[in-house]
């Protein structure tokens, strides 16, 4: 039992003898060739949602030099909500007690089974 299906598709000459070419060079079929297509248009596609939104906010940010960014984010942090801001800090403080323990553990050395502290 056959696993494929046949499907007709139609191309504008041009762009067929181009196909026909490509397949010749790199020594597959035209079936192969439009395969290996679809599968990396369905792997880019995905990727190019994602440039053509991201280019929209771009565009309606008014954003535009390395200069104007500072400002853009202090005024987002300004209007967060204090709530948020406490989270953030009590993450900050654990944060830095872990590092503090890290860097006790670092300076007292490695431990030695023969001589224990």
């Amino acid at each position: 039992m056959r696993t494929t299906k046949v499907v007709s598709i139609t191309l504008p000459p041009p762009l067929l003898e181009q196909a026909q070419a490509l397949a010749r060079q790199e020594n597959r079929t035209m079936s192969e060739l439009m395969r290996e297509a679809l599968r990396q248009y369905q792997r880019e596609r995905p990727a190019e949602k994602t440039r053509t939104h991201m280019e929209t906010i771009a565009n309606e940010t008014p954003v535009r030099t390395e200069d104007e960014v500072v400002p853009v984010i202090q005024e987002y942090r300004s209007e967060k909500k204090p709530v948020e801001q406490e989270a953030f800090k009590e993450s900050a403080e654990s944060n830095r007690n872990q590092w503090n323990s890290v860097r006790s553990l670092i300076a007292a050395g490695p431990p030695s089974i023969l001589n224990p502290r």
